[in-house]
């Protein structure tokens, strides 16, 4: 594409560094050869608040989808009676025990690929094939963090089923998310006024360390599943999960909540603890300098949050909380753990084979326990039994030469037992030991946040999502914590992001400021000048000196955007007719980037501006501009952009999926 320079008026940068216009990045260069399509006009320094009223609600009914590591599960709300949320009806199957408002997070297609069931119906189907039949269907379980961990998530991006054949993963979410759509079919039986299109507003629950190329998955997945069109995005929200929770804790009232740590003997003994809930809530909902600290357990993500101003119990979450913070630390770290003290006891290669040739049964494993790890408790002095599958005990004798018991005498796992009834013998110990690694990163992470200047006073530290439920984990931040704030934990723990979800849906405006956790810009040239840019960096074109190179930003690491401010550039294509502009965006997590060349800058996704043939008619009349507006504070990053001249909407996109 040819360089074409700015027009006379283009900005000048502060300091009089010159004009600019998109670069073209040299060989060796983050840039592509798009990079030059556009000549910027307006460059504005800093996200700005624009007054834009809010869409009529079209909706009739919110449907929230909490995609959750372990289980899933979805709840709904009517416009008309917002106060009311209801949980899906209770799932076919469950384990004896075990509240099931949610059903697993498993999904079983057949060996031609088609979709067959989800939850616990496709669980307990595939435990009850035949071993053999077993190893062609393709079963998938906790799938949901493998697109968080994919370093070049794209729409080709493949899972892996527990027999080792792959799928695209984008068709793997897909199947979930329509599973969801069909099994809330029962909102048209208590709604028959209910219209058949437009009437729902979905909301799909995502962990806050996801990245926006897993955001936009998500989005294409819902695309893709059927749940909202692509000519109507705005029908689906993205929720952050530790934004849900908080808003749903908001909403309890104080015999809703269970506190771990009472106060200090030392802060007002004689209050009781429902007056203590009373203070707290109160403070939650309306004081200038109470402050809370909540951590989503699911996948162990920490979010503070800091109240400023007044705000009634129905008032938008407020500005100047700290950005989220977090890590893949959630109970799937202890299903981890006790894989690879299965690959201790027996070796890793027993368990890849055993695995790979015996998936149902390795299923049937994982789901002993996971029964035993919720019955796991700091005070409890018995053994934990887990029952090894016969296929496990026949298959090593078949692999091995020996049995089991034999294995267990040979390794150096003193605390791990073989029982005469075919069971492996855990004391409280060992099981300790597999939770130990997971709740360390959890409590020494959160220790650290506590440790930063914003989050200093923090009274109440509030424990929410699955793996909240755990009494381990619950013990261990009690113990850590118990005595600088009070520790809570909701009632309905596990159900937290899902309901809170639903009052997002219903009025997402409540949290009104985030902080952007990355920063982004483009590349763009500007006039070299001599002593302040770098020589590698001069570009000679048209008999003009340009820098290239030059990172843009339009918002920074850690910067606070409220919902409704925007950063607006203008654009001209770089010839006339042009059909097509592209601009590639840039991120990093420092936030004193120069150029897109420097170290931890990569290129994160692309603008696209679609044009119509509009201007070749009218080319005398000047050089056709188009300004675009990025919105950096909602849960998604979104861009709009219209033709100056005409103003016409241009159909513009942002694709975090195609690097």
């Amino acid at each position: 594409t040819p360089l074409v320079a700015p027009r006379a008026d283009a900005a000048v940068s502060p300091g009089g560094s010159g004009q600019r216009c998109p670069t073209p990045s040299p060989p060796g260069s983050p840039g592509t050869r798009h990079s030059c399509s556009i000549a910027p006009l307006t460059p504005s320094p800093s996200p700005r608040s624009e007054a834009r009223a809010a869409p009529a609600a079209s909706f009739a009914v919110v449907v929230a989808i909490d995609f959750g590591t372990t289980s899933s599960g979805y709840a709904f709300s009517f416009r008309s009676d917002p106060e009311a949320i209801h949980m899906m009806r209770r799932w076919e199957g469950g384990d004896p025990g075990v509240a099931n408002q949610k059903t697993p997070t498993s999904l079983l297609l057949t060996p031609a690929g088609a979709f067959h069931s989800f939850g616990y119906t496709a669980r307990d189907y595939y435990h009850d094939l035949d071993p053999e039949e077993a190893r062609d269907w393709l079963y998938f379980e906790k799938f949901k963090m493998k697109i968080h961990s994919t370093s070049d998530l794209t729409m080709q991006t493949e899972l892996e089923a527990v027999n080792g054949k792959r799928v695209r993963a984008l068709e793997v979410f897909a199947h979930a998310l329509r599973f969801f759509k069909q099994h809330a079919v029962q909102l048209q039986e208590q709604c028959p006024a209910l219209p058949e299109s437009g009437a729902v507003r979905w909301v799909i629950t995502v962990p806050a360390i996801w990245k926006q190329p897993a955001k936009q998955f998500m989005r294409e997945a819902a695309y893709e599943a059927g749940l909202v069109s692509l000519e109507h995005p705005e029908q689906l929200l993205i929720a952050l999960e530790p934004e849900a929770a908080s808003i749903y804790c908001r909403k309890l009232r104080p015999h809703q909540l269970l506190e771990l740590s009472p106060p200090p003997a030392a802060r007002a003994p004689e209050r009781t603890p429902d007056s203590s809930f009373r203070q707290a809530r109160e403070q939650l909902r309306r004081s200038r300098h109470s402050r809370t600290f909540l951590v989503e357990s699911g996948v162990g993500e920490l979010w503070a949050e800091m109240q400023a101003g007044e705000t009634g119990g129905s008032a938008p979450i407020p500005p100047s909380r700290p950005a989220e913070h977090g890590g893949p630390y959630g109970a799937v770290g202890v299903d981890l753990a006790f894989e690879r003290l299965l690959c201790r006891i027996f070796g890793e290669d027993f368990m890849g084979a055993f695995k790979a040739k015996r998936p149902a049964a390795w299923v049937d494993l994982s789901i002993a326990f996971e029964a035993r790890k919720r019955a796991a408790a700091p005070a409890r002095c018995s053994p934990l039994n887990i029952s090894l599958p016969f296929s496990f005990v026949d298959f090593y004798r078949k692999h091995r030469g020996h049995n089991v018991e034999t294995a267990l005498r040979k390794s150096n796992v003193t605390m791990v037992k073989w029982s005469s009834q075919g069971m492996l013998r855990l004391s409280p110990e060992a099981m300790s030991e597999l939770f130990q690694p997971t709740i360390s990163q959890i409590v020494a992470h959160i220790g650290e946040l506590l440790r930063k200047p914003e989050v200093q006073g923090v009274k109440f530290l509030f424990l929410v999502g699955g793996f909240a439920e755990s009494p381990m984990l619950q013990h261990a931040v009690q113990a850590a914590f118990g005595g600088a704030c009070r520790v809570v934990v909701p009632q309905d723990v596990g159900l937290t992001i899902l309901k809170g979800a639903v009052l997002f849906g219903l009025d997402p405006g409540i949290v009104r400021v985030r902080r952007s956790p990355l920063t982004y810009g483009v590349g763009v040239l500007n006039k070299f000048v001599e002593g302040k840019h770098p020589r590698e960096k001069l570009l000679v074109k048209e008999g003009k000196e340009w820098c290239t190179d030059v990172f843009e930003k339009f918002v920074a690491a850690e910067q606070s955007v409220a919902l409704g401010e925007v950063v607006q550039r203008s654009y001209c294509p770089a010839r006339a007719g042009q059909r097509r502009t592209i601009i590639n965006v840039y991120c990093s997590a420092r936030d004193d980037v120069a150029y897109i060349t420097d170290p931890g800058v990569r290129k994160c996704g692309t603008i696209s501006l679609e044009l119509d043939g509009a201007d070749e008619a009218g080319g005398a009349r000047g050089r056709r501009e188009i300004r675009a507006t990025m919105q950096f504070g909602d849960t998604e990053i979104k861009v709009t952009a219209v033709d100056v001249r005409t103003a016409k909407t241009v159909r513009a996109t942002i694709d975090f999926l195609s690097n």
